[in-house]
C-alpha cells in the first residue's frame, strides 16, 4: 500500500522506531524524481517538518539521513476508513492566495493517475 496525505508513520531510526507522525502533505520538489514530504511529529509539543524524499522512501525503503539510517512504516488505517479526498480549488479557501506561480503536483494525484492506467 502507498503512502497518502492523512496516513500515520512510524519512523525508525537505526532500525528501532522513534516516534509516530501523520504525514500533512506530499508535493513534488524542483529536483525530478523528489518529493517534499510535510508530516507532523506526534509529539509534546507537535511539531511539523518538511523532508525532500524519493517515492520509494516515503512507501518504506530505507534512506539515509546524516548518515544514519531511516525507515518509514505507514500504519494500517482503521477498518472502514478512506483516505482524504484531495482539495480541490472549488472547496478551498478563496481569500487564500497561492504560495507559488508554479504548478504543484501532488504524489496522490499521480498515483490515483496512474491506477487508472
Amino acid at each position: 500500500m502507498e503512502t497518502m496525505t492523512g496516513d500515520l508513520i512510524l519512523i525508525y531510526h537505526k532500525d528501532q522506531p522513534m516516534g509516530f507522525a501523520r504525514v500533512e502533505d506530499i508535493v513534488a520538489d524542483v529536483k525530478p524524481g523528489w518529493w517534499q514530504i510535510t508530516i507532523m511529529l506526534l509529539q509534546l509539543p507537535t511539531a511539523k517538518v518538511t523532508w525532500i524524499l524519493r517515492e520509494e522512501y516515503i512507501d518504506g525503503a530505507e534512506f539515509t539521513m546524516g548518515g544514519e539510517s531511516m525507515r518509514l512504516e505507514r500504519l494500517p488505517r482503521p477498518q472502514g476508513q478512506l483516505p482524504p479526498e484531495p482539495e480541490t480549488p472549488e472547496t478551498s479557501d478563496q481569500d487564500e492566495k497561492p504560495k507559488s506561480k508554479g504548478k504543484v503536483l501532488s504524489l496522490a494525484e499521480r498515483r490515483s493517475s496512474k491506477n487508472k492506467s
